[in-house]
């Protein structure tokens, strides 16, 4: 058909028909779905790298401003707060994006808030209306000495007379009771100190309050069932015994009795909740080595006056004025969110064997007397025939059993959520599982030697003080 007679059959087609023909025709649309998918890329590209570009500058604004409220924040920081703050900013060249600081001291705790912002400009979301985009930092941090009751509990066993490891105990104490018991933590935090051998002397003014089988006035310790350390309160329904009074760890070659398995002086009491920081460390600075070594049994007491159960007991004392008045009602409940409860059990070695005078010869006021009069070696070296020796006299505690009570105290004691800081001081390979096992955790856990041992009190004492970033 000629080209002519074509053309006018096309012009001739209604319009209709020619624009059905148009709408099938889809030469050249990939082109046109590619270059559009292309430009959609660059665009969402252009818009992360933009974004990339506001998290990388806000990371960097937050970093500066959470290190310098920390260092704000912090109760030994000396400078002012706001001082602070600004000199990390100027350091950091960002001074003009700091927008706020706001400092809140009170007796007990500082907090520091900073706000910082900058206006970053962009490349390419411009194109849809935001030139710029704000980088905002918000940081607050804060160190609260909130309520804390701790029981620290220091062994003065015999071995402590090695390598003048007292003196060391002394010192560290020292350095402990300064750094929990300032001027600003007035009446927050109480201490009640548990020296401890292979007894506990729990002193008249606890042993008065407490449901006790009294047999002598001599001492004023303990003797607790197994079963006692599964738990950590003292059960006022429980009648607890009396430890005998009488001597064991010396040869019997005179009449020495100043060394009896249950602490017999002053000194050596338990010293219930208190602040006074001069009483504290002079009693401490009193203490002299003696006797054998059961570290589960100053556990026991350090957990009791930290339990709810142990309440009765000081608001007595606080009563009679031997506890502050501002310590009244502690132990807290366990429950008090307020209240950090937390014991320091420091020992120089391992549970040690403990022995007791058998029944049949302790069972009376007259044999009470008899003992407190004569060392019991002393005795049944010039009174009794050796044949005879082995039944005035039976094995209470092993190593073994004592590890296992220690174990059993410190998993009660943690079932509570106390925190437990244990120490072994220049203790053998051998003895530093059973510390590590009572510890709260790994980290909770000190191994130290010599001059260590006032670092480790110091780490110690400045935790319980934590600084923590609470925004």
């Amino acid at each position: 058909m000629p080209v002519n007679d074509t053309v006018s059959k096309w012009v001739t087609l209604p319009l209709r028909k020619r624009l059905t023909r148009f709408a099938r025709e889809d030469d050249g649309l990939v082109t046109i779905l590619a270059l559009f998918m292309i430009m959609m890329m660059i665009a969402v590209g252009g818009i992360q790298l933009d974004f990339m570009r506001h998290e990388m500058e806000r990371s960097r604004l937050q970093a500066v401003s959470d290190r310098a409220v920390l260092a704000a924040a912090d109760l030994d920081q000396m400078r002012d707060p706001k001082t602070v703050v600004e000199d990390y900013f100027a350091k950091s060249g960002m001074t003009e994006f700091l927008s706020n600081v706001v400092v809140d001291d009170g007796l007990n705790f500082r907090t520091v808030t900073v706000d910082a912002s900058k206006d970053m400009d962009t490349q390419f979301i411009g194109r849809f209306g935001f030139p710029t985009l704000e980088v905002p930092a918000h940081s607050q941090a804060e160190e609260r000495v909130a309520k804390v009751e701790i029981s620290l509990v220091l062994d003065i066993s015999g071995s402590m007379a090695t390598n003048n490891r007292l003196g060391e105990v002394q010192n560290a104490a020292d350095i402990f009771l300064d750094t929990v018991l300032k001027d600003e933590n007035e009446d927050l935090i109480s201490v009640s100190l548990v020296p401890y051998s292979e007894q506990v002397n729990a002193g008249p003014l606890i042993m008065d309050r407490m449901n006790v089988n009294r047999k002598h006035d001599y001492s004023h310790c303990i003797d607790f069932d197994n079963g006692d350390f599964d738990s950590i309160a003292m059960n006022s329904s429980t009648r607890y015994n009396q430890m005998q009074h009488f001597q064991w760890n010396y040869d019997g070659r005179n009449n020495y009795r100043d060394d009896t398995v249950c602490p017999r002086y002053d000194y050596e009491r338990i010293t219930p909740f208190s602040q006074n920081k001069r009483t504290l460390k002079n009693q401490i600075d009193d203490l002299v080595p003696r006797a054998g070594t059961s570290i589960f049994l100053g556990m026991k007491w350090a957990a009791a006056m930290l339990d709810p159960a142990f309440r009765d007991i000081n608001n007595s004392l606080v009563n009679a004025g031997h506890v502050d008045r501002e310590f009244y009602n502690r132990p807290a409940s366990y429950t008090d969110s307020e209240t950090l409860k937390t014991v320091i059990l420091m020992t120089d070695g391992a549970n040690d064997n403990s022995f007791r005078i058998s029944n049949t010869y302790y069972n009376e006021d007259s044999e009470y007397v008899h003992w407190n009069r004569y060392n019991l070696w002393w005795y049944l070296r010039r009174e009794v025939n050796s044949r005879y020796w082995g039944y005035f006299y039976y094995q209470k505690y092993n190593k073994s059993l004592g590890n296992t009570l220690l174990s059993n105290i410190c998993d009660a004691a943690k079932a509570k959520r106390i925190v437990i800081w244990s120490i072994g001081f220049e203790v053998d390979d051998e003895d530093v599982p059973a510390m590590q096992d009572c510890a709260s955790s790994p980290s909770h856990f000190f191994r130290v030697e010599g001059v260590e041992l006032s670092e480790a009190f110091r780490a110690i004492a400045r935790q319980i003080n934590q600084l923590r970033l609470t925004q």
